[in-house]
């Protein structure tokens, strides 16, 4: 038997004669437990250590939009973040036939970040934490419609593969405003008013578009 458990591997081969056979064959008995692991609805401020420590974005920009959050909890601590929020844009929703203000039950899961080290020893943690969060998403609320998105820069959305979301294509090409600091650096403004910055228009690389249909 193969049992997975928080952070190592135990490995036992049963053993098993082929039916009409001579022939021994050893079969790995593959069971993920993740006894030590549960999920959680978390606030905005419990995203953050994650977020800004592990997270491709952060280096861009730091905000984030709060809205479903659920912590992958081990140990009484948040190794993991799941934030599902409305749709980006309200044209976004027309693209999949619903109204710019029809937007219930539309749903970006908008940040997804794992502890690199849980990522690395714990096999498929990312693809069982997102299934559950997706699954307590839906006993909540109404979910018509899981949008979510993959940088081309940094990875291709192997997970959303996983997870059976389907490919929709890559984004349309966008701008980006960053504001310039005191220290000479730059940082993205995510929204509200820019006529008061000094700063920059920057071109938003085009990302992998992937859906979930309910």
């Amino acid at each position: 038997m193969y049992a997975w458990g928080c952070g190592y591997e135990k490995i036992i081969y049963n053993t098993y004669i082929a039916k009409n056979s001579h022939v021994r064959i050893k079969i790995k008995i593959l069971i993920m437990a993740k006894n030590d692991y549960s999920i959680s609805l978390i606030s905005k401020a419990e995203c953050v250590p994650i977020l800004n420590r592990y997270h491709y974005l952060t280096k861009e920009s730091k905000g984030f939009k709060s809205g479903y959050n659920y912590g992958l909890i081990k140990n009484d601590r948040v190794v993991g973040v799941c934030i599902f929020t409305g749709f980006p844009t309200p044209s976004v929703a027309v693209k999949f036939g619903y109204e710019r203000k029809g937007q219930k039950g539309l749903f970006e899961l908008s940040r997804l970040c794992i502890k690199p080290g849980i990522q690395k020893n714990e096999h498929n943690i990312t693809s069982w934490f997102v299934s559950r969060c997706i699954r307590d998403l839906k006993k909540r609320t109404e979910v018509k419609i899981i949008l979510s998105y993959a940088d081309a820069r940094f990875h291709k959305g192997t997970i959303y593969k996983a997870l059976n979301f389907k490919y929709d294509g890559m984004s349309a090409k966008r701008k980006d405003f960053y504001k310039k600091l005191k220290n000479g650096n730059f940082e993205k403004v995510s929204r509200g008013k820019l006529k008061h910055f000094e700063g920059e228009w920057r071109e938003r690389p085009s990302k992998h578009r992937f859906v979930m249909v309910f």
